[in-house]
C-alpha cells in the first residue's frame, strides 16, 4: 500500500501555537466562531481513524473506472465468468482480466475456479451498494433519471404524450 502524506489541515492544526483570541483577523491568531442563533450547533460527526480513511480511499480508486463499476453492476445480481462479463459488457477478455485483477486486489471481488472457469463474485453487498447509489447520483445529475420521488423526466412526458 502506497505511503500516504498526512493530511495538511490536520497537520497544522495540531502543530499551530496557541494564541490569545485577539479578533484581529491575522492567520496566526485563533478568533472564536460563533454561529447564528437559528442555525443551532452542528451535530458532532465520527471521526475514522486515518488507517481507515486511507482504505476507504483505495477502495473509491478501485472503483473509479467505468468498465469497473459495469462489472461490479454485473455481479451485484450473481457471479459471473469472465466470458459473460465480455459478453454483457462489450469489451475485450483482456481488457476485463485486468479490471477483474484490480477488483480483486483491492478485495472488491472474488474469484472461484469451477473447472476451467472462474467465478467471480462481489466479496461484500456494501460495494454494490456504494457503486448503485453513485450510478444513480450520476444519472439524476445528467436528467437521465427522475428526481425523488413522483418525480417525472421530460423523456417520461414525452414518451407518454407519443402513445397517448
Amino acid at each position: 500500500m502506497p505511503a500516504v502524506s498526512p493530511d495538511p489541515l490536520a497537520e497544522s492544526a495540531e502543530t499551530a501555537s496557541p494564541v490569545a483570541e485577539t479578533g484581529s483577523g491575522h492567520p496566526d491568531h485563533a478568533e472564536e466562531h460563533v454561529h447564528s442563533p437559528e442555525r443551532g450547533a452542528p451535530r458532532p460527526v465520527p471521526v475514522h481513524d486515518q488507517q481507515t480513511l486511507v482504505e476507504a480511499g483505495e477502495l473509491l480508486r478501485a472503483l473509479a473506472a467505468p468498465v469497473r463499476i459495469a462489472i461490479v453492476l454485473q455481479l451485484r445480481t450473481a457471479e459471473r465468468c469472465v466470458h459473460e462479463l465480455v459478453d454483457a459488457l462489450g469489451v475485450t477478455q483482456p481488457l476485463i482480466s485486468q479490471h477483474l485483477r484490480v477488483l480483486k486486489s483491492a478485495g472488491v471481488v472474488y474469484g472461484e475456479r469451477h473447472g476451467r472457469e472462474v467465478m467471480y463474485r462481489l466479496v461484500d453487498e456494501h460495494l454494490a451498494h456504494i457503486v448503485v447509489d453513485a450510478a444513480t447520483h450520476a444519472e439524476e445529475l445528467s436528467g437521465t433519471r427522475p428526481r425523488g420521488r413522483g418525480a417525472r423526466s421530460p423523456q417520461d412526458t414525452a414518451e407518454e404524450t407519443e402513445t397517448a
